[in-house]
């Protein structure tokens, strides 16, 4: 019977196949910073925790995990991607805008970059209105949802806020059709004051739930001091003393630690607070100066782009 050529340990045998040893891979010197190098696996190997490398053009890496630069981008095409996210950003740039106008437009030979950043501000504001032409029947559908709410108060000022929210943007609407000459019998001055009465009663409502929420969370914490109060006695008197809510300081310090405690609301008010500003000049109730009304608005902004990038620092409805 023959036999199959001998193995290398003199057995006969199956031939043994000479394999090639996979070349070594690349080495990778991404943004894990440092300078350090580490191997990056070839072809669509898995690294670790799972992630497939994924190959565009060249087979050069789309994307890796862990990659600080990487997470960021895609975090700022993911924003920029929604309209909400441009129109916070053309806002953002406009009060930006109203406020350097207002620091340098006293100083001399700032004429020209004062006229310049007066129409960059324009065209923001322009833009902003392009970017809002739907959401009339987003704050309908707001409004909609309010409805079902399980408490009264937050039911009837959320619901209250969007409807007045939803003719604000109507009054908007109009007043962009005014501005690209698509209607030229629209009388801006009333529509403009319209919408300003608008949004400043949708502030109203949203204040009054941020002071429901406030006031709820003060009382459990009252009630919590209490509770601890007739669990311990006369045992720490000092202790006690010091976080009672007694007087101004107290309910200061009480209401600090709150709004410390529970990030979303104190972004929430501190957003509605600073957007009365702008309201509160135009319909003369108080009056400021652009400069305040570009800080609030500016500061406002950041707090929108913040809490729409991060949406569990978003108040909850």
């Amino acid at each position: 019977m023959p036999r199959g050529p001998l193995s290398p340990r003199g057995v006969p045998g199956r031939t043994l196949l000479a394999v090639t040893p996979p070349a070594p891979a690349p080495l990778c010197t991404g943004c894990h910073g440092n300078g350090a190098l580490r191997r990056r696996p070839a072809g669509n190997a898995l690294v670790s925790g799972g992630f497939r490398r994924e190959t565009g053009r060249g087979g050069a890496a789309a994307h890796l995990p862990g990659c600080p630069a990487a997470t960021a981008m895609q975090g700022f095409v993911d924003f920029t991607n929604r309209s909400q996210g441009r129109e916070r950003i053309f806002r953002a740039t406009q009060y930006t805008c109203m406020l350097l106008s207002y620091v340098i437009e006293r100083k001399a030979d700032n004429e020209k970059l004062v006229l310049k950043l007066k129409q960059l501000e324009s065209s923001m504001s322009s833009g902003r209105k392009m970017f809002r032409l739907g959401n009339v029947v987003h704050a309908l559908v707001a409004a909609r949802k309010t409805t079902e709410l399980p408490e009264v108060l937050p039911r009837i000022c959320l619901t209250a806020s969007n409807l007045t929210r939803a003719l604000y943007f109507f009054c908007d609407t109009v007043l962009w059709l005014k501005s690209v000459g698509l209607q030229s019998d629209i009388k801006k001055a009333k529509w403009q004051n319209w919408a300003t009465k608008c949004y400043y009663f949708s502030l109203l409502m949203n204040l009054a739930r941020d002071w429901y929420e406030v006031s709820w969370r003060l009382e459990q914490a009252v009630q919590e001091e209490k509770m601890k109060e007739n669990c311990f006695g006369d045992e720490q008197p000092q202790q006690r003393n010091s976080s009672k809510c007694n007087g101004l300081h107290g309910f200061l310090f009480l209401l600090f630690q709150i709004l410390r405690s529970h990030p979303p609301l104190l972004l929430d008010v501190v957003k509605n607070l600073c957007d009365l500003s702008g309201p509160l000049d135009t319909l003369g109730i108080y009056k400021t100066n652009p400069g305040v009304i570009g800080f609030c608005g500016l500061l406002s902004s950041l707090v929108g782009i913040l809490t729409l990038a991060s949406p569990h620092l978003k108040l909850k409805e």
